[in-house]
């Protein structure tokens, strides 16, 4: 069994500051992290190789110093990691990210064995868009599952695997076939402690970088800026709220003291209710 994990090194959103003046984010001196829910992917991916065995490859896209997330992830467990980093990748939305990555994973089939499931994190914490996942799946012709809370089964020999999946009205229990992609939500695992020997693999295995050229991107128009059709024209934080929250306290009925507490803070309301009631 060959898993493939998609992860992202991603700026740590605690510590994210955004320019004054450019209003842009400012990643000088901010650490950089594994996006969080990717660990969850990466956890699945650990637990199936638990019981039936097989290998894992981690990919990402990025800068070199995104292969210090690489070799985070290689710490969990995870077999190889491949670095996906040319300059011609730079400011890809997630259309022109999807493409390079659907390529890779091609160039990793051949390399090391069609991958059986390619797992994500539902979305990252940068981004926010929850598209890179299902943009594979698409650039690749398999299957999606998406939002996936639990892996329930998993039938190597007749290829299927059944899934439970959070949607808003409820939990879906989908089954499908191999090869499939799969978005992890947040909390359906924990990712594991590593061990001692897989830190020391990880501190001496070789990272495999591949170029454009190398990982076999065969029209790089469609790779970084030129190939996206999306541009963050700004990012900004939230103006702080002039007004303070207020504190309502109450030993007895203290549902009733917030209610009086909002009429008397938005008179108006209590008068649009009372409008509404008699049309009703």
């Amino acid at each position: 069994m060959h898993n493939v994990v998609c992860i992202k090194q991603v700026p740590d959103s605690a510590q994210i500051r955004v320019h004054p003046v450019t209003n842009t984010i400012m990643r000088q001196g901010v650490p950089t992290i594994i996006n969080p829910y990717d660990l969850f992917a990466l956890e699945a991916a650990l637990e199936l190789r638990d019981k039936f065995g097989g290998e894992i490859t981690v990919l990402t896209m990025g800068p070199s110093s995104a292969e210090d997330s690489l070799r985070k992830a290689l710490t969990f467990g995870a077999d190889r990691a491949v670095l996906l980093t040319d300059r011609c990748f730079a400011g890809a939305d997630t259309l022109a990210t999807t493409y390079a990555l659907a390529t890779a994973i091609r160039k990793i089939g051949k390399e090391y064995g069609p991958p059986d499931l390619i797992f994500t994190g539902k979305q990252t914490i940068d981004g926010d868009t929850a598209q890179v996942g299902p943009g594979v799946a698409k650039r690749l012709g398999v299957l999606q599952l998406t939002y996936v809370a639990k892996i329930r089964a998993l039938d190597l020999t007749a290829r299927t695997i059944e899934t439970e999946r959070r949607s808003e009205g409820g939990v879906q229990v989908l089954r499908t076939s191999l090869p499939c992609l799969i978005t992890m939500l947040e909390a359906t695992n924990q990712i594991r402690r590593g061990a001692m020997a897989d830190a020391l693999r990880a501190a001496r295995t070789p990272i495999v970088k591949w170029s454009a050229q190398e990982a076999g991107v065969e029209d790089i128009s469609k790779c970084g800026l030129k190939g996206s059709p999306t541009i963050v024209k700004r990012v900004f934080a939230p103006s702080a709220r002039a007004e303070k929250a207020v504190l309502v306290e109450a030993a007895e009925q203290p549902a009733q003291a917030l209610i009086d507490a909002i009429f008397k803070h938005q008179p108006k309301l209590e008068t649009d209710l009372a409008a509404l009631a008699r049309d009703a």
